[in-house]
């Protein structure tokens, strides 16, 4: 039909399949036009036959069309050849045109075919960053929530303020002893790094909200700052007050006969899309001296220093262009100048207005940094005041001096009688010193949460360069504040089980702002890297994220701790509200794992992202699982079955069942998947190990690699003269499908971990007897991350990677078994007094150890040493380490 409705427009008019005979008439009379068609002017006197050849004409074109068989007949009828000649004549100008159709529709389909084809990559290819389709999760930022719109928000800093806006205005402190600045701006303070050898540096007490004080040992000084923020009567977020005080503490020798100045610098800067202006005033122009501006956000405001004790030497300022918020330090240190004073006196500091190029204003300063050098002990205050906030003239300025000091003391009662309603750590015997660890944990944690704005960049199977995600913010707490000053997926889910004992607001915010990262795939990017200054801290090896690789959902773990702990106080304040609106990306984001991280059986799972090419791994990483380097199986292939992962999905199916449950929504899909995934005995056929009955990992393997250097051929001589070659991995032995059962460490832990295994099984009393045992993972700091025994225990991934998941203790994990050692010893059966006994061992272990290293370092470590207990990693780390405050407190 359509093929013979597209004859009949190609040589004219009609579509209906039942013409008139005027019709007709019309159709012939533009066939005039077509030079393969026969015609015949007096084709109207020959109605009648055309008529009778209807049937005839129209079964020899193949079409059942009556508009074209008419056309073709009444052809035919005026013909004034014989009618035999006439039928040749007649089919040898149709079968062209019909081939032409064929033709014309087969290019179309093909072009369609196309078409549709690349719109469909090019759909898939913005899949990856197309936010998902629902309402977004954060309702209130910025000035909607007022008490939280100033902050510490720059936990990369070790002090920096800033405001939850995208492109909020930065203030923040850099320090140095004159005797001790170097070459390239050693010794110059401004970012948290390890490599300034600090002897301890972090928050001692902090709310969250409207209060901190850090102390900073950097000898010979301590360094205390504090600030408290002032919201009631104000607009515009409020006032506060921030205050540094500088003391000399050390009896070494070699300091007292030292000098004793240290130069402060406070400084204000814009972001680079920061809308507004800022300048400084001297003294000369204004009775109040100090940084004046304006922004769309905070609108007119002032910031004005107060010396409150000790002797300035020395007072100057730079106002200039800085290219970056990454570039400040940088930036200062280009513009050091020596001053001289009537004394004689040298001293470093900055030379003024530096905007200007030939004498002609470039353009006005987006930074401004005021340097003080003074005599230690000194205190000076910092006060930020809105002076377009001023419609009650009642309210006063921000106190400073004693009524500041007097101030700091209530926030401090206060902090103290909260902490310990919150975590009864005095009624559970602790001593002082030890309850002063515990607010150093939680208040570091706290302290450190950050926010960020910006894009990150991912990559997907459909794109051929990585793309940019859409821009948004991200309140977050951060890992380590010298090391990971940024948003990491799984490592957010164990900080906010603490956030949320302190405060269930800020980590259901922290829980709304990760989710609106997500894509409409479901996906999260497991690492966030946001600004300029974020970027700033991360090789580019690591920066782009792939949206095929997930990270262990730990904010079920949240979940799980809220629906359990704080049910009651979710019926208030509009949080079931909170929990509902996240439901359907909860959904979203259960099943995005459920589909794209399955394995080939039903049941099974495996973390994608190993790279399966790699020649220079004894084992390929496994970033995405979160343990990095604990070995798996030697050769990576789709037909893993990873047992920590499917635990993960296990217990993600209990909390959404539970959650649908509260919110009175449909919950059997999830209690189906739940109950399914927490069989055991489809747990031990497809993860138990028959010869060392344990559960383990299953893939294809062999415990026959080593790392060898490469021998020098004639294709490789060239590069070894240039440097020595690589060490590579050598197979030893062909690798099998087997059970990954040599190793045993964290991973083989898992459904003991999160509690999917019955409490009456014979194989967790196996599992309890491997963990007490010394030559398994037991020690007396803690449970090490992988068996002594194991093939790979503390040997390097790489010639370059040292040990990082194969022995070290973890907090994390450890939690995780204390947790599960808490569950199994609270219900009876056949090993509950077992567990009930390894629990109060491992408990006063893993307190003791963290506890006993804080005092001799000064810090919480990222990971401890198997075999001394001691510090190792990155510090401070206190994001799940903070976790042993939760320990202290039994609360699970």
């Amino acid at each position: 039909m359509a093929r013979q409705r597209r004859n009949v427009n190609t040589t004219g008019e009609g579509t209906n399949s039942n013409h008139s005979n005027n019709t007709i008439n019309k159709a012939t009379k533009s066939d005039v036009s077509n030079p393969q068609t026969p015609t015949n002017n007096k084709s109207n006197k020959n109605a009648a036959k055309h008529k009778k050849g209807d049937t005839h004409s129209t079964h020899s074109s193949g079409g059942n069309s009556g508009s074209s068989s008419s056309t073709i007949s009444s052809s035919a009828a005026g013909a004034n050849k014989p009618k035999a000649v006439h039928k040749k004549r007649n089919s040898f100008s149709l079968w062209p045109k019909l081939m032409l159709d064929k033709w014309k529709t087969l290019i179309g389909c093909v072009c369609l075919a196309v078409a549709s084809y690349f719109c469909y990559l090019g759909y898939l290819e913005t899949r990856v960053n197309t936010p998902f389709d629902n309402e977004k999760m954060v309702t209130r930022s910025g000035l909607d929530d007022p008490e939280r719109y100033w902050g510490s928000y720059r936990p990369l800093t070790y002090f920096g303020m800033k405001t939850r806006d995208p492109h909020s205005l930065v203030m923040g402190l850099m320090w140095y002893s004159p005797m001790n600045l170097g070459y390239g701006g050693r010794g110059l303070r401004h970012w948290c790094e390890i490599d300034d050898n600090l002897g301890t540096y972090g928050w001692t007490q902090h709310d969250g909200r409207t209060f901190g004080v850090q102390e900073i040992q950097d000898a010979p000084f301590e360094l205390k700052t504090s600030f408290i923020k002032f919201s009631e009567g104000r607009k515009l977020g409020g006032d506060w007050t921030a205050r540094i005080s500088v003391r000399n503490i050390t009896s070494d020798s070699y300091y007292i006969t030292a000098d004793h100045t240290i130069s402060l610098i406070w400084y204000v800067a814009l972001d680079e899309r920061t809308n507004g202006h800022i300048q400084y005033v001297s003294h000369e122009k204004s009775p109040e001296a100090g940084i004046f501006g304006e922004t769309i956000g905070l609108g007119e405001f002032k910031v004005l220093f107060q010396p409150i004790k000790g002797k300035i030497l020395h007072k100057s300022y730079l106002s200039t262009i800085a290219p970056s918020l990454s570039n400040l330090k940088d930036t200062v240190f280009s513009h050091f100048r020596i001053f001289s004073d009537k004394l004689g006196n040298r001293f470093i500091g900055l030379p003024g207005e530096m905007i200007s190029q030939n004498g002609v204003q470039a353009a006005s300063p987006n930074f401004i940094a005021i340097h003080i050098t003074a005599e230690a002990d000194f205190t000076i205050d910092i006060v930020y005041q809105s002076t377009s906030a001023f419609s009650n003239e009642n309210v006063s300025k921000p106190p400073t001096g004693r009524e500041f000091t007097n101030a700091l003391q209530e926030k401090l009662s206060e902090f103290d009688h909260r902490f310990e309603d919150t975590f009864h750590l005095r009624a559970k015997g602790y001593s002082v010193n030890e309850i002063k660890f515990a607010k150093y944990a939680v208040s570091n944690l706290v302290g450190g949460i950050g926010y960020f704005y910006g894009a990150s960049r991912v990559k997907s199977v459909y794109t051929k360069k990585p793309v940019p995600y859409w821009k948004a913010p991200l309140y977050t707490s951060v890992p380590s504040r010298s090391f990971f000053p940024r948003g990491f997926l799984w490592d957010e889910g164990f900080q906010a089980l603490i956030i949320s004992s302190w405060d269930l607001d800020i980590a259901l915010d922290i829980m709304c702002h990760w989710f609106d990262l997500l894509n409409i795939e479901g996906w999260i990017p497991r690492e966030q890297i946001l600004g300029v200054e974020a970027l700033a801290k991360v090789p580019e090896e690591f920066v782009v994220q792939h949206n095929t690789n997930a990270n262990p959902p730990t904010f079920f773990l949240t979940l799980d701790k809220i629906l359990t702990h704080h049910k009651k106080e979710l019926s208030v304040k509009g949080r079931l509200n909170v929990l509902d609106r996240l439901y359907p990306r909860l959904q979203t984001w259960f099943a995005w794992y459920n589909n794209t991280q399955r394995g080939d059986a039903l049941g099974t799972y495996y973390w994608r992202g190993r790279n399966a090419s790699s020649e220079t791994e004894l084992n390929p990483k496994t970033l995405t699982s979160g343990l990095d380097d604990f070995p798996r199986a030697s050769h990576p292939t789709n037909y893993e079955r990873h047992v920590d992962l499917r635990c993960w999905i296990a217990l993600a199916a209990r909390v959404m069942c539970d959650l649908s449950d509260l919110l009175g929504k449909d919950s059997i899909k999830y209690y189906e998947t739940a109950t399914f995934l927490a069989d055991n005995k489809l747990l031990n056929k497809q993860h138990l190990s028959p010869f060392t009955d344990t559960y383990a990992d299953f893939g294809l393997h062999t415990d026959s690699v080593a790392l060898k250097r490469p021998q020098v051929t004639k294709h490789n001589l060239k590069k070894y003269q240039q440097q020595q070659l690589e060490k590579v991995r050598v197979t030893l032995k062909q690798p099998e499908q087997q059970f990954v059962d040599t190793t045993y460490g964290y991973v083989n832990l898992f459904p003991f971990l999160l509690q999917i295994l019955d409490h009456d099984s014979e194989h967790l009393g196996k599992l309890l007897k491997n963990l007490r045992d010394p030559n398994m993972l037991w020690t007396n700091y803690g449970l090490r991350s992988l068996a002594k025994k194991s093939p790979l225990y503390m040997k390097r991934n790489t010639e370059h990677d040292a040990p990082y998941w194969r022995g070290p203790i973890w907090i994390n994990i450890n939690y995780l078994a204390i947790r599960a050692l808490h569950h199994y010893g609270t219900i009876e059966g056949p090993y509950s007094a077992l567990a009930r006994t390894i629990y109060i061992e491992l408990r006063d272990n893993v307190v003791g150890n963290i506890y006993r290293e804080y005092k001799r370092t000064g810090y919480l470590w990222e990971q401890y040493d198997d075999s001394t207990g001691q510090g190792k990693g990155c510090y401070p780390f206190t994001g799940w380490t903070s976790l042993v405050v939760l320990i202290m407190s039994e609360q699970y």
